[in-house]
């Protein structure tokens, strides 16, 4: 069986992994020259880590990344108001604890491994700019510097992010949801929270200053590297943006900085969404992660919800190389992905972002899950609970639907 896999982002290589290590055929095609360098997601609870361990690198990215053990949430002056623990209350041999990893290096370590394979290639500057189908086969065609090219599957997997050009091949323009009023501004910045006593990850709850401060690199101190993610205007440049930053920093960052005490290497405006696509099966074309579905970055349920989807999926394309499904499995892939989507993904990441944006002082009268914190910061086996429910919550077994029951173990050391 052959795959084609658009897109060389983190969905699709791991796809594109998990896939070649059980022996199915794989062509990546991807736009770009290179791999993308924008700040984006960088924590991967224990839904993602479980197909990082079965895709075989997980290990590789605990000794580089680090276990965040906290998280809070805190007034615009620094006062916290509730706060989630992991230490003394995940066990310490949980397999599948989060890990912090930005994907800036995520991206070049799976490519890393993907190109060891033989049955792995992987095209760059190849831009989809046409899908087809039929009962036996899938197409794209594609742009490249040597012409247009038209590459054959028995699948093509859509790994292409929001603006996907799969899906768009698959349904035009339509994107049902919405995209939210407020802008975005993810930063990398080196600066001192840990002379403030903050926690590896600080959501800061104002209606105008909300902002969130997560610790990406192993490090403390003026040597940390952290992610700040903060709010602004709609419909402003990215030079407008760079001029107002100094400004913002000073007026919402612990210790009112000015420029000469910190250091932003990365600087990424964008737009954040709700949305779904219609349907992630149409015959032999697929979709998934980024190009499937988007919500915004508060609370990391968009990088984790896409890298499940890749488990699922993955699940589904070697039970039909296996020959113990049929390909009507896939439309378990579409019906279930959708649903998680719905009723976990899409409400619990839409009350995340309007968590932050609420009046701090009366957030914990009124927010319910903060009421919940409150309960399990006095009590560990609630805590526990409440951290370790999110796997089941995404994850789902597709095997289950599995023809015959002598399939290869899929997993790496799971």
């Amino acid at each position: 069986m052959k795959v084609i896999v658009v897109g060389a982002g983190p969905s699709g290589l791991l796809l594109a992994l998990i896939l070649a290590k059980q022996g199915i055929d794989i062509e990546v095609v991807e736009k770009a020259v290179t791999l993308d360098k924008q700040p984006r997601a960088t924590h991967y609870s224990a839904p993602a880590v479980y197909e990082l361990v079965r895709a075989g690198v997980a290990d590789e990215i605990y000794r580089g990344g680090y276990v965040p053990q906290g998280a809070c949430w805190r007034k615009l002056d620094g006062t916290r108001l509730v706060g989630i623990t992991a230490t003394g209350v995940i066990p310490e041999d949980y397999p599948y604890k989060m890990v912090c990893y930005p994907l800036d290096k995520l991206c070049p370590l799976l490519l890393k491994h993907v190109l060891e394979l033989p049955n792995v290639q992987v095209n760059w500057s190849h831009d989809v700019v046409k899908i087809g189908q039929d009962d036996t086969k899938a197409w794209v065609e594609v742009e490249t510097p040597a012409g247009l090219r038209k590459l054959f599957a028995d699948y093509v997997v859509g790994c292409d992010g929001a603006r996907s050009n799969v899906r768009r091949g698959l349904f035009g323009e339509e994107f049902p949801g919405f995209t939210w009023d407020e802008q975005i501004v993810a930063t990398n910045t080196y600066y001192d929270f840990d002379q403030f006593d903050w926690s590896d990850s600080n959501f800061i709850v104002h209606p105008e200053h909300y902002f969130m401060a997560a610790r990406i690199s192993p490090h403390r101190g003026k040597k940390a590297l952290w992610r700040v993610t903060y709010g602004e205007l709609a419909g402003l440049t990215r030079e407008q943006l760079l001029a107002r930053q100094p400004d913002k920093f000073r007026t919402f960052l612990p210790g009112h900085p000015e420029p000469d005490q910190y250091k932003i290497v990365n600087f990424g405006p964008y737009r954040i969404h709700q949305r779904c696509a219609e349907r992630l099966r149409v015959g032999r074309i697929l979709l998934a992660a980024d190009a499937a579905h988007l919500c915004n970055p508060f609370g990391g349920l968009g990088l984790t919800g896409g890298i499940v989807d890749i488990g699922g999926l993955s699940d589904c394309l070697i039970g039909i190389h296996q020959g113990v499904a049929s390909d009507s499995i896939l439309d378990h892939y579409d019906r279930v992905r959708r649903d998680i989507y719905n009723n976990v993904v899409n409400p619990i990441s839409s009350e995340n972002f309007r968590r932050v944006l609420q009046d701090p002082e009366i957030a914990l009268e009124k927010d319910e899950f903060f009421k919940i914190c409150l309960k399990a910061e006095k009590d560990d086996e609630m805590s526990r609970n409440m951290q370790l429910s999110v796997k089941d919550m995404l994850q789902h077994d597709f095997t289950q639907y599995y023809d015959k029951k002598e399939a290869v173990d899929t997993t790496d050391s799971a």
